[in-house]
């Protein structure tokens, strides 16, 4: 339920920080917030499966949104991160390379006990490798959005009371 949750507010804080149009924030917003929806629940059936014939289906389903967002981080969202302010752009495009690379984690780790880790072992190194890319993909993002929108702050007008 957590990743349910908090996966598709990851990437919809990545483009509210962005401070795109309004039409642009709220297709590209909900888009990729219902995209990552999908990719946690295709892959909740495999995660409780102990069958690898279905724990390789229901990854390889949930492999097709997190395709698609790794698009749309990267080829749908180039001309925003091109516009934004030059003291930004940086830890806005950090911000997208540590999404892909901290999520493309949780596809790795999932078959781990389909390539031969076993028992103990493999509920060990599953709940380890899900830790560790929780806290660069929550975390750290969490942090680096945080550092964005400091840095943004410093190059957008002041809200001026009316």
């Amino acid at each position: 339920m957590d990743w349910l949750l908090t996966v598709p507010l990851l990437l919809v804080e990545l483009v509210l920080v962005m401070r795109l149009s309004r039409a642009e924030t709220v297709s590209k917003g909900v888009r990729l917030g219902i995209l990552a929806a999908v990719m946690v629940l295709l892959g909740y059936p495999g995660e409780i499966s102990s069958q690898a014939g279905t724990r390789w289906l229901w990854w390889a389903l949930a492999m097709i949104p997190f395709l698609w967002i790794v698009y749309e981080l990267f080829v749908g969202l180039r001309d925003s991160i091109a516009a934004q302010p030059e003291g930004a752009r940086g830890l806005v495009n950090a911000a997208r390379w540590l999404t892909v690379r901290a999520w493309s984690f949780y596809p790795i780790v999932f078959v781990f006990p389909m390539i031969g880790f076993t028992g103990g072992t493999a509920a060990a190194a599953v709940q380890v490798g899900y830790t560790v890319a929780d806290i660069v993909a929550k975390a750290v993002f969490g942090v680096l959005i945080f550092a964005i929108a400091l840095r943004k702050s410093g190059h957008e007008p002041a809200f001026q009371a009316a």
